[in-house]
Parts: C-alpha cells; sequence; structure tokens
C-alpha cells in the first residue's frame, strides 16, 4: 500500500512540474508547433532546415549561410528535445540565416517556419523590425513578406507586409488584425508570386486578407510595386532604430521550409 501511494505522489508532483510550464515554452506548445519530425524536411523542396542533423551551438553546415551585425545565430535543444535556432540581438542588430542561389519556378513560391519571440520592441516610437527578406534580380525592391513594426498611437506592435530599396519606398503596411504574441510558438507562411507582384500571408493556418500586398495595392509611394526574381531569402531578425526597449532580443525558430506549393502548419 505504501508503495502505490508512493507512485501515486510521484504521478501528483509530475504532473504539477508539467502544468507549470509557462505558455509558450517549447515544452507546452499547439501540436506541431516547435517539436520537428523525420517527415519535416520532405523531398522535393526548394529548401528546408529542421536543425536536426546540425551538432549544437554556432551553425555549421554549408546549406545556408550567415548575416549577422550585433548579433549570433545558435543550434540550441528545445525542452521537448527538438532543434531550433536561437536568434540573439542587441539594440539595432541583425542576424539572419541566408539562403543564396535560390530559384523558384516562375518566381513563385511558399515559405514556412515556426517562430517564437520572446518579446517585441516598445521603444523607439515607430520601431521597425524584419523577419523575412526577399532579394533578387530585375527590381531593387527588397521584399518584407514577415515584419512589423511598434505603433505608438495605438499603442500596439503589430505585424505588416512590407518593402524597402526600390521605387515604393521604406514602407511597413502594419495592420491592427495582426497584433505580435510574445513567448508563444506560432506557424507563419508566405507567398512569394510574380503573377501580379503579390505577396501573402497566414499566421497559425489562417490567412489575412491584410497582410498583402500586389502590384498596385501596398504601402508605399504611388508607383507600381514590382518583385525581383528572388535568388536571396534570409530568416532571422533586423531592427532598424537605434535606442530599444528592450535592449536585447532574443527568439527561436524552427522548420523552415521553400516550397513551390504551400505546405501548411
Amino acid at each position: 500500500m505504501r508503495k502505490v501511494l508512493a507512485a501515486f505522489s510521484a504521478a501528483l508532483i509530475l504532473g504539477a512540474a508539467v502544468g507549470s510550464v509557462p505558455a509558450g515554452a517549447s515544452g507546452a506548445v499547439p501540436a506541431g508547433a516547435s517539436g520537428a519530425s523525420p517527415s519535416s524536411c520532405p523531398r522535393g523542396l526548394l529548401f528546408c532546415e529542421d536543425f536536426e542533423r546540425l551538432p549544437p551551438g554556432g551553425p555549421s553546415t554549408l546549406k545556408w549561410g550567415v548575416d549577422t551585425r550585433n548579433g549570433t545565430l545558435t543550434v540550441e535543444r528545445a525542452r521537448r528535445g527538438n532543434q531550433v535556432l536561437r536568434i540573439h540581438t542587441v539594440d539595432n542588430g541583425r542576424a539572419f540565416l541566408r539562403v543564396d542561389d535560390f530559384a523558384a519556378p516562375g518566381n513563385r513560391f511558399y515559405g514556412r517556419m515556426r517562430l517564437r519571440v520572446d518579446a517585441f520592441p516598445t521603444a523607439p516610437d515607430w520601431a521597425h523590425f524584419t523577419l523575412v527578406e526577399a532579394t533578387g534580380t530585375g527590381s531593387t525592391e527588397v521584399v518584407r513578406p514577415v515584419g512589423g513594426q511598434y505603433a505608438p498611437t495605438v499603442p500596439g506592435t503589430f505585424w505588416g507586409v512590407g518593402a524597402d530599396g526600390g521605387p515604393t519606398g521604406d514602407w511597413t503596411n502594419w495592420r491592427e488584425s495582426a497584433p505580435v504574441v510574445e513567448d508563444t510558438w506560432q506557424c507563419f507562411e508566405w507567398k512569394i508570386d510574380a503573377v501580379d507582384n503579390r505577396v501573402a500571408v497566414w499566421i497559425d493556418g489562417v490567412a489575412n486578407p491584410e497582410l498583402t500586398a500586389s502590384t498596385s495595392d501596398h504601402g508605399g509611394n504611388d508607383v507600381p510595386f514590382v518583385l525581383p526574381t528572388v535568388d536571396t531569402v534570409k530568416i532571422g531578425w533586423q531592427l532598424y532604430q537605434g535606442g530599444t526597449t528592450p535592449g536585447e532580443f532574443d527568439l527561436w525558430i524552427d522548420d523552415i521550409a521553400l516550397s513551390s506549393k504551400r505546405l501548411g502548419c
């Protein structure tokens, strides 16, 4: 009887410990939100990285490059046992995984990543950040399908599609319908399509019609928005203004994939 009671008590303690994991931690996420599986990089994708075959520590791979300034990329083990990429930056630093020599048939592709951000900027006013950036030939537009901005007039921090470097200028079309969520695993998908120069975004499998851009419908100067023929995709974090609050940023990314077809979450 004592053995039964001891086992029951141990089970209660274990259950309490599991229940105490903060929401959004790697050990307590929606199904599929952070745990990579053997099928997370199936054949036929344009690019895929689930970090499972990389040694912990600084990136050691020929599949992709690194673009950093006041930032680091580190492969580390999450609480569920899978490996993820941790991104750390200071103030307005940057740290990107860089996919070079990229080519998508018809200049049309989908992207997907699982993401958890510890905290978003609340200063300075209009602090602007990017997590995905696509560049290439034929247009100087730097396309930012996943990014956002702190809007002091609301106030709040919101996701938005944006661009820079081209005729449309520097813009982030943030939307109040897409508020950021801190310390929670989410799945982000995006589409870049040369047909009508369209950009679209899904969050946790749900499309947000406001997170889009096209030739004539975007947030920049009143000129056509023209996509480059994408040959480089960067995934990570960059913040463009200094004097930030907080002064450092941490995020974790997993299950990155680029594909000719939408993969879903």
